[in-house]
């Protein structure tokens, strides 16, 4: 019988801890995000701010994703994300001071700090994810992943907006702070055969007495670089960037500006978004499930495709239910291209590997959305934000294009998956 969602949650006491902190640690994490959100336009009664409080993430992850990757592949992933938890449990309680203050400044570096702290978890969730489940289970467990994370933006996003509106900007801060703290419990709960979420150090650079950092780093691109279906995955991230960093933005302005709906309606548009990504989930497992390997190919096609087009339309709908449903068909399209991709990732990647490779993609992609994000921050003073939204559409469906060609022209060959040693084979077969 194939693995579902409720039989790895079932069966699996490793991917149910981290799967029960993820749930918690995200809505809090949305809580925060639509109140800082809405609190940086408030203030400013315009969106630079809020496109300065996305610009500060972006720029903090793009620094923290070299050391990260790093640090991942170096020492004990589960210690590492415990860390990450409590910093950010530490630094989301600091938002109250805003409050009391009032000061840009506090927005911008407490932002910006919560994600530097945020690719030492993330990544290293997805680098231990194929050491805490079988072979069969991997799949299901990446899109469970994925489809939870968006189901929890649907609520989170939903429920923030309104209850920040009800309750006040304090709530949803303390709310973020003590998720992250329920996170902490849960990956300290974790537990493995071999006493330790360690990685393998089978890299020719890995394997030397402490390696230097950029040594390392530099190994990990030459990798990527060299298998043509990782580095088309990589790049495909970078083309939807480079529409999706003004998308962050424009769901707030949308929300605020032209629609005119408050915390509440920007609420709504990030609750459409999540929907239609967890329906995108749902359609990606079962396709993963059932594709062949050039399936795969070709769905990224049109995956990419129909998240552009439904995101240009959603630029012009005259209402924000009509935005909204486009909104939630683009991301539906986002949502099978995220999981299929991560599968790849996560069953060619070696473990050796994966932590580099997985903050070099949130890297690559974080550092295209900053672009993007300066330019529709900028832009939003003097072009329509309609247009900006078109024109950020169409970027994102231009990646269609250069992974159809690469498709097509048989530049994208399957390589092989990661050898598995008898160790860590008797290890799966002891856990499941």
């Amino acid at each position: 019988m194939k693995p579902n969602f409720w039989t790895v949650l079932r069966d699996n006491p490793n991917y149910r801890y981290t799967w029960m902190g993820q749930v918690v640690s995200e809505i809090g994490d949305h809580f925060n995000s639509i109140a800082v959100l809405s609190l940086a336009v408030h203030l400013t009664n315009s969106g630079v701010a809020a496109g300065g409080v996305m610009i500060a993430r972006t720029v903090f992850a793009l620094i923290a994703g070299p050391i990260a990757g790093v640090t991942l592949d170096r020492f004990d992933r589960k210690k590492i994300m415990l860390a990450s938890d409590l910093f950010r449990a530490v630094v989301a309680l600091g938002f109250v001071l805003i409050l009391t203050h009032r000061q840009r400044w506090l927005l911008y570096v407490l932002s910006g700090l919560l994600m530097f702290a945020s690719p030492f978890f993330t990544s290293g969730r997805s680098a231990i994810l194929p050491r805490i489940t079988t072979k069969e289970q991997l799949h299901t467990a990446n899109a469970l992943t994925q489809t939870t994370a968006w189901m929890t933006l649907s609520f989170g996003t939903l429920f923030g907006g309104v209850s920040t509106m009800q309750f006040g900007y304090e709530w949803a801060f303390v709310v973020n702070s003590l998720s992250f703290v329920f996170s902490a419990w849960a990956i300290w709960s974790l537990r493995s055969p071999e006493g330790h979420f360690r990685p393998d150090r089978a890299s020719p650079v890995a394997a030397k007495q402490a390696p230097a950092f950029w040594a390392e780093f530099f190994d990990s691109l030459r990798y990527m670089r060299s298998t043509p279906l990782i580095f088309a995955i990589a790049l495909g991230y970078v083309g939807w960037a480079t529409g999706g960093g003004a998308a962050q933005v424009l769901f707030t302005l949308f929300g605020e500006l032209v629609f005119r709906r408050g915390p509440a309606g920007i609420g709504i548009i990030w609750s459409a978004a999540g929907f239609g990504l967890v329906a995108g989930g749902f359609l990606a497992h079962w396709l993963g499930k059932r594709v062949s390997f050039a399936g795969y190919r070709h769905t990224i096609s049109i995956a990419f495709f129909v998240h552009g087009v439904s995101y240009i339309l959603y630029a012009v709908m005259p209402t924000i239910a009509l935005a909204s449903l486009f909104v939630g068909l683009s991301r539906v399209g986002m949502g099978v291209l995220n999981v299929l991709n991560r599968t790849m990732l996560l069953t060619h990647v070696p473990d050796h590997y994966r932590g580099r490779v997985f903050s070099t993609v949130e890297m690559m992609m974080n550092a295209t959305m900053m672009m993007s994000l300066a330019a529709a921050s900028v832009a939003a003073g003097w072009v329509p934000i309609r247009t900006i939204g078109v024109v950020a559409g169409c970027l994102s469906a231009s990646a269609a294009l250069f992974w159809a060609v690469a498709d097509f022209t048989g530049r994208l060959p399957e390589p092989a998956a990661e050898p598995e040693s008898d160790e860590a084979f008797e290890s799966r077969v002891t856990r499941a």
